[in-house]
């Protein structure tokens, strides 16, 4: 790449900033920081504008699963666009790739989850788990039954209901408005930073105390739906403590409400499993959504998976229902053989067992960097993990916020070639699936350094 002409890195990126409207872009260092444009990629790593290689650790967006630049992706996607590009998915149109999909993803969810509505991504499947239980307890003659339960730290998508449903603290920022009057947020899991000297048990405890007070103050009947990561992933890859999860999942069925499992991040693979709730914790929700690792991020594409309980009520006949949902992409043929393709890779090559493989191998060569003294904690599983830091280990202090120490060790990640995602006093790691025991040496070894060095400068502030 030359330093000159339309295609350089400087005008790549000059083009990028006068008009590359970016996500979560923060608007006072954006013409400050560097920017890093990525040409190519392949497997697990990435290739910058210049020639530069980078272990991408994060898999894209948590995406990446079956590793970047595949041509068997490339000739399946190619070819369902020359023979069916796009076709109407409204009322009665269907087209191939779409209904074998639906068919597969019935078959590899857990329980009697087996009507499939498909959208664009993991918002847009959050958004419609929200408008189907609305409607399914209108169905049922309890539209009184609105409010929503969710969790502080939780991430569940952007679009409105989505990032209402949400409780990042990060993502609840002043100039937007959110649904504050029927959704609710408990205590966040974060064992770690809100465990206050109670065991990981004690503090399952209080959670579900918590869960069934609020169920109680709002009335089981007013109730419609709990939304819940199987592992929290945004938040900071926080798990579950105990047994947690499992109470919880009875309780919502004690008084009926709706169980979501939110298995964007967690279905396909990162865990080891096609999706965790039933395999990794012993839950059968009423709803999972799932995106991401749907299609290794080769295409956008959402699954928001019902069960026959919820969908036989709103589909009884004589009602003269219809249910007014739909995207322009829904059931997107191109998407769904891309989804359909990339599953076939997870099953032939054996990926989940090889998660199951090498993912135990990454959190036990991860968690050797808690000798560091600014490491305060490692935690995930398989290929979904988090490394905390901390100003003082003893007191689990954090650094200040303004001083974003995950972005300085990340920052001190990328001229080592290393791709880590900061997120405040966090580095979030999710790398694709086909990563082996070298390369996560490799980003164990290079994340190290990156730390030692942040350390050292800061020490010397």
């Amino acid at each position: 790449m030359t330093d000159v002409g339309p295609d350089s890195t400087r005008a790549i990126v000059e083009r990028d900033r006068r008009h590359f409207f970016h996500p979560y872009q923060v608007f006072d260092t954006y013409l400050v920081d560097e920017v890093l444009p990525i040409d190519r990629g392949a497997g697990v790593e990435l290739v910058d504008t210049d020639g530069r290689s980078y272990i991408d650790a994060v898999g894209g967006m948590w995406c990446t699963n079956v590793g970047l630049g595949r041509d068997e992706m490339a000739d399946a996607i190619a070819q369902q666009v020359r023979d069916l590009a796009y076709a109407n998915p409204f009322v009665d149109m269907t087209n191939v790739p779409a209904g074998r999909l639906c068919e597969k993803l019935a078959e590899l969810a857990p329980g009697d989850l087996n009507r499939v509505f498909l959208s664009s991504g993991g918002s847009t499947a959050i958004d419609v788990a929200y408008r189907t239980i609305q409607f399914y307890w209108y169905a049922k003659g309890q539209p009184e039954r609105r409010h929503v339960l969710s969790r502080i730290d939780a991430y569940h998508g952007t679009t409105f209901a989505a990032v209402s449903i949400g409780g990042k603290p990060g993502d609840r920022v002043p100039g937007f408005d959110y649904i504050d009057d029927t959704i609710h947020h408990l205590s966040s899991p974060d064992h770690y930073h809100h465990g206050n000297g109670r065991t990981e048990q004690e503090f399952a405890d209080d959670l579900v105390a918590e869960f069934e007070a609020t169920i109680a103050e709002l009335g089981a009947d007013k109730v419609a739906a709990f939304f819940a990561e199987p592992i929290m992933g945004s938040g900071g890859v926080i798990l579950p403590p105990a047994d947690y999860l499992q109470r919880v999942r009875r309780i919502c069925a004690e008084h009926e409400i709706v169980y979501v499992s939110d298995e964007v991040v967690t279905g396909f693979g990162r865990l080891g499993e096609w999706f965790a709730s039933e395999s990794v914790f012993g839950i059968v929700p009423d709803i999972i959504t799932s995106a991401k690792g749907l299609t290794s991020g080769y295409l956008p594409l959402g699954a928001t998976i019902i069960s026959d309980r919820i969908y036989d009520v709103i589909a009884e006949e004589g009602h003269d229902r219809y249910f007014a949902v739909g995207y322009t992409y829904s059931g997107h043929p191109v998407s769904c053989a891309a989804a359909l393709k990339n599953i076939e890779i997870i099953e032939r090559e054996g990926l989940l067992e090889h998660v199951r493989d090498v993912g135990p191998y990454f959190m036990e060569q991860l968690r050797t960097l808690t000798d560091l003294p600014m490491v305060g904690e490692v935690r995930g599983s398989h290929l979904m993990a988090c490394v905390v830091f901390v100003a003082d280990r003893e007191t689990k202090e954090l650094y200040p916020e303004e001083l974003d120490v995950g972005k300085l060790v990340a920052n001190a990640c990328e001229p080592k070639g290393l791709i880590v995602r900061p997120m405040v006093h966090l580095n979030v790691m999710s790398p694709p699936l086909v990563i082996t025991r070298d390369e996560i040496d490799r980003v164990v070894a290079t994340l190290r350094d990156a730390i030692v060095d942040v350390r050292a400068d800061l020490d010397a502030r």
